[in-house]
């Protein structure tokens, strides 16, 4: 009977799986009448990013903040425990560059920070409490391939 449940349960997975890159592929179809190729490709990242967090047990609670200037954005914002986690995604059709994260200059980096203190702030949120990852989407393989990295800038830029 156990056996017979797992083998469900992975057809079940399977199945899901399936689906959700058919939705992401009608998703991205639609998404290049109106954006560019590359907007497009970004956006379909992020929609794998979110699921793929959310597996990991991050609960997403909001995504494409901008600030009210329009001078920063972030790609997706999480709960992990008590943590609030700012997350950017990097997307590329293959790594043949370079991994997608080195995209992540100091300029990108102070804008994120600056991005994330308005929300924090808002949100009334303790600096302390907040992280920031970046994940990576490489679309090179079936599926594509996600990378995790946790705190990428460290206590010494992200903490006043």
């Amino acid at each position: 009977m156990r056996t017979l449940l797992s083998r469900s349960a992975q057809r079940h997975r399977i199945m899901a799986g399936k689906l959700f890159e058919f939705a992401d592929l009608l998703r991205q179809h639609a998404r290049r009448r109106h954006m560019t190729d590359d907007h497009a490709l970004g956006r379909r990242g992020e929609d794998i990013a979110q699921r793929f967090l959310q597996r990991a047990g991050i609960i997403v609670v909001d995504r494409n903040y901008r600030l009210a200037s329009g001078a920063g954005e972030v790609d997706l914002i999480g709960w992990e425990g008590d943590t609030l986690v700012f997350v950017e995604v990097k997307s590329r059709q293959s790594d043949e560059h370079g991994s997608p994260d080195r995209a992540i200059g100091p300029n990108k980096q102070s804008s994120l920070i600056r991005t994330a203190r308005q929300y924090a702030r808002q949100a009334e949120v303790p600096w302390q409490k907040v992280r920031f990852d970046v994940v990576n989407v490489v679309f090179e393989t079936t599926p594509p391939a996600v990378t995790h990295f946790r705190d990428v800038f460290g206590s010494n830029t992200s903490k006043p």
